[in-house]
């Protein structure tokens, strides 16, 4: 017997929609009444009054415009805010100009209207996350389902099968798989039974009704998913192509769109992490800019040598750019350095594995206390300003531990700047011998790093550079 998916509220799905359109052009005028309250505005006259029903009008049909109430299961939540910031935005430029137009602006309290402005997107969006945790929780339960097949049966199909299977809240039940030719023993194994052939979907969608398809096939596989979209999209069930990029994402990738194209971005840089990076930068430095005087007032003082020291590192895409710190070391260090590596097999072994030197005989008297406490560093956020770093990210590295360590790691190393602090730095620090786990620290944070896992790395820096550990 052909799955079918049950329960009223898929049916009422057009009801439901409506209702939470009338409910967000309520929300407008219900907040306007809110602000004006608390503005002292505790009666309407006509003016407001027509404020009031011109809103709710606009809002009703713009927000529609916007469409502010497409399906967005699984959707990200400030993708929906964006929207209705869009929308939003549309109706206040239209109130406005009717304000301006008839001549009634001054009718009006300039400190309602703004926070009313201002307001609004918020409100609406706490409608909207409310109104679909009640929908997610109806799904998980078994409500609202929407039913899907999926064409393919290789590694691609099963890791999408598998993250829809696993996030029952999305409420798209997948009934079975498609063949494309692959091997039977490609099928054995599968958690829901293959349905048939390629040859097969069009049967299967014309007497099975079927919401999604979902087509994960290679790249390679060009004229059969175009064929798919070509006989398919006109049988009642939305056709969606799983783009075959899922290797690429192991190489932090991102898709970007320049004009008609879609591109893979192997280098992408987020805005909002570099706007963090300013702010975070300019604060900091500010903030430090006493401690940053006498330090170097203190390097200046002991040898008369320069205050700063510049070494050459890997940027993004691999691309080099001078470290700034604060000079710790001799001003003859690198001469010194080829001494020590030439008379002491010991060091040269250490310095091979880790590229320093715990008992380092080249630092400075306050060169050494600058590394204790890491305010060696702080000339660092000088490069983040300048786009060379940022204040999260992996360790600055040197071109040969790029080329002798990282090997094939390096492409994702290269996908993203260095930073001030990263995985390493709230680690073991400098204490970590084996250079394969700061491999796989910085490789891991390539992939997986979020803006809420970097506030936490900065957190425990902080605690890291309070107790002094690691760091040499």
């Amino acid at each position: 017997m052909p799955f079918r998916a049950t329960g009223r509220l898929k049916e009422a799905s057009g009801p439901l929609v409506r209702v939470l359109h009338l409910v967000d052009s309520f929300c407008v005028v219900l907040l306007l009444w809110v602000v004006c309250l608390m503005k002292g505005i505790s009666e309407w006259n006509l003016y407001w009054n027509l404020l009031a029903v011109v809103a709710f009008g606009l809002s009703f049909i713009t927000f529609q415009a916007f469409q502010v109430y497409r399906p967005r299961r699984g959707g990200a939540y400030h993708r929906e805010f964006m929207n209705l910031v869009k929308a939003w935005g549309a109706v206040v430029g239209m109130v406005v100009l009717l304000l301006f137009s008839f001549k009634v602006s001054a009718k009006f309290s300039r400190a309602v209207l703004m926070s009313w402005f201002v307001l609004t997107p918020v409100l609406l969006l706490i409608v909207h996350m409310s109104g679909r945790t009640i929908l997610r929780r109806l799904r998980a339960k078994g409500k609202n389902q929407r039913s899907a097949v999926i064409v393919g049966t290789g590694e691609m199909a099963r890791r999408f099968y598998e993250t829809v299977d696993m996030n029952r809240w999305l409420g798209i039940r997948i009934r079975g798989f498609f063949q494309n030719g692959e091997n039977k023993a490609q099928t054995e194994d599968l958690s829901k039974p293959v349905l048939g052939r390629v040859e097969d979907l069009k049967y299967h969608l014309t007497h099975t009704p079927t919401d999604y398809v979902y087509v994960a096939l290679p790249m390679r596989e060009e004229a059969q998913i175009l064929k798919i979209l070509t006989q398919c999209r006109t049988l009642g069930a939305q056709v969606l192509v799983v783009p075959d990029v899922y290797g690429y994402g192991l190489m932090n990738a991102r898709i970007e769109v320049l004009a008609d194209f879609l591109l893979l971005n192997f280098n992408p840089d987020s805005t909002a992490k570099r706007y963090f990076d300013v702010v975070f930068s300019v604060v900091f430095l500010l903030l430090t800019l006493p401690v940053t005087l006498l330090i170097a007032l203190l390097i200046k003082l002991e040898d008369g040598g320069p205050i700063f020291y510049g070494h050459r590192r890997i940027a993004r895409a691999g691309a080099p750019f001078d470290c700034l710190k604060f000079r710790t070391m001799h001003v003859d260090a690198d001469k010194k350095l080829q001494e020590i590596l030439e008379c002491d097999p010991q060091a040269r072994a250490e310095w091979k594995q880790t590229f320093k030197l715990k008992n380092d005989p080249r630092i400075t008297k306050i060169g050494r206390f600058l590394r204790k406490t890491s305010l060696d560093e702080l000339p660092q956020f000088i490069n983040v300003l300048k786009g060379d770093m940022s204040v999260v990210g992996a360790r600055p590295i040197v071109a040969e531990e790029l080329e002798d360590y990282y090997k094939e790691n390096g492409a994702l190393y290269c996908s993203l700047k260095p930073g001030v602090t990263g995985p390493w730095q709230v680690g073991k620090r400098s204490d970590t011998e084996d250079y394969e786990e700061r491999v796989r620290l910085d490789s891991a944070y390539a992939v997986e790093h979020t803006f809420l896992s970097d506030l936490k790395i900065i957190w425990k820096t902080v605690w890291s550079v309070v107790r002094g550990k690691g760091a040499y």
